[in-house]
């Protein structure tokens, strides 16, 4: 279990979700300057989903942590990041397996199966630790997600 204290988001929202997973997955960074990250190295990345909305569906969900799990865990671990050619690729540093898009890459597949739902809840933030010295935080742009 993870026991871990996250930069809070601010919203308006009533109701706010946090969803902790461990993603095992190795990647590289495609460009010249990444210095040993170049090579192919792998993670155990701890990510923290913030959702938030007003309206419960239902069943009384502002979303199921399953269904978080299903999509973020189910497509990313035990791969190489690299692999997946729907999110990364090696031409656009925007979308080079970087921590940093990795957290908006989740951030964008969260909301799109948000976006499905009646309810209509917000990624409000991203948070992958991929080192126990490093993380990246993403917050979508208001009116962006």
């Amino acid at each position: 279990m993870i026991h871990q204290i996250y930069p809070q988001v601010s919203h308006d929202f009533q109701y706010e979700l946090n969803k902790d997973m461990q993603i095992a997955a190795a990647h590289f960074i495609p460009h010249e300057a990444a210095g040993k990250c170049a090579q192919m190295h792998g993670h155990t990345y701890f990510v923290n989903i913030t959702v938030a909305g007003n309206e419960l569906d239902d069943s009384g969900f502002l979303v199921n942590f399953q269904q978080l799990k299903k999509i973020v865990h189910g497509k990313f671990d035990h791969t190489l990041m690299n692999d997946h050619k729907d999110m990364f690729n090696n031409e656009n540093a925007n979308d080079f397996p970087t921590t940093e898009v990795v957290a908006r890459k989740i951030a964008e597949i969260v909301q799109a199966h948000l976006d499905t739902l009646p309810n209509r809840p917000t990624c409000v933030q991203v948070f992958v630790r991929e080192s126990p010295t490093s993380y990246v935080v993403y917050r979508p742009k208001a009116g962006k997600q």
